[in-house]
This record gives C-alpha cells, structure tokens and sequence, in this order.
C-alpha cells in the first residue's frame, strides 16, 4: 500500500510526524478517510476519534475539533487538542462530561444549541471509549 506523509499538530506539540497508510478523519460534514494520492482538500473537524493506520497497526487519538489539509505534501491536521488514547484519563474526561451537562442550566439560546452539540460530541466519543471495539 503506499503511504504518505502526515503531521497532527495541536497548540501543545506536534502529535504526530511520519509515513501512515491511512487516515480517518472525524469530519464535520461526516467521517471521511485519507489514502495516498487524495485530492486537495480543506475540511473542518468534529470532537471525535481520529484513526491512524501504519503497517496493520491502528492507532487512536482524540481530537476535539480542528482543520484537515490535503495537500500534494499529504495530510495535516490542525486539532485544537489531541490526545492519544494511552494519555488520556478516563476518569478526568468524564468529570469534564459532568462537568459539561451542570454547565447546559446557563446558557440559553443559541449558546445552549452550541453547548449541547458539544456535550454529544463528547458523549460520542465516551461512549466509542466504553465499547469492545476499543479494547
């Protein structure tokens, strides 16, 4: 399979940096996957998990929303956070969960359209954490 090159950058580090196979993208107008040779494209990203694939091996990193660059040079995404699975605490992102639904009672509005649809996200992504698959 060929492979291409791809950066994850969020404003902490640079994620990371080398040849993949495959990239799965947790888009805003839905999943989408990135090969070798993929047209040009700009698209927004949802809180969600992004799947790496190099030789067989499938590794996860949650992104809370972001840009995707497909370019000629191959794939970069600019995530507002990114955390692989083996960083993350599960604990800590439930609290945030928590944390997230008390918050809903002081918004109103469209503020409360933007927070709920946050909370999904979140809970989407909780919920894939939780299941078999994951394991």
């Amino acid at each position: 399979m060929a492979t291409f090159h791809f950066d994850l950058v969020s404003p902490e580090k640079l994620a990371f940096s080398g040849e993949v196979d495959q990239v799965d993208i947790p888009g805003v107008e839905g999943d989408f996957g990135v090969l070798a040779g993929h047209a040009p494209v700009v698209a927004a990203i949802r809180p969600g998990i992004l799947t790496i694939t190099t030789g067989g091996r499938h590794e996860k990193v949650i992104v809370l929303g972001g840009l995707a660059e497909v370019s000629e040079k191959g794939l970069t995404v600019l995530a507002d956070v990114a955390t692989s699975l083996a960083e993350l605490d599960r604990a800590q992102f439930a609290a945030t969960i928590s944390e997230m639904e008390e918050g809903l009672k002081e918004h109103e509005g469209g503020e409360l359209d933007q927070a709920i649809e946050r909370l999904d996200h979140f809970k989407s992504i909780q919920q894939q954490l939780n299941s078999t698959a994951m394991h």
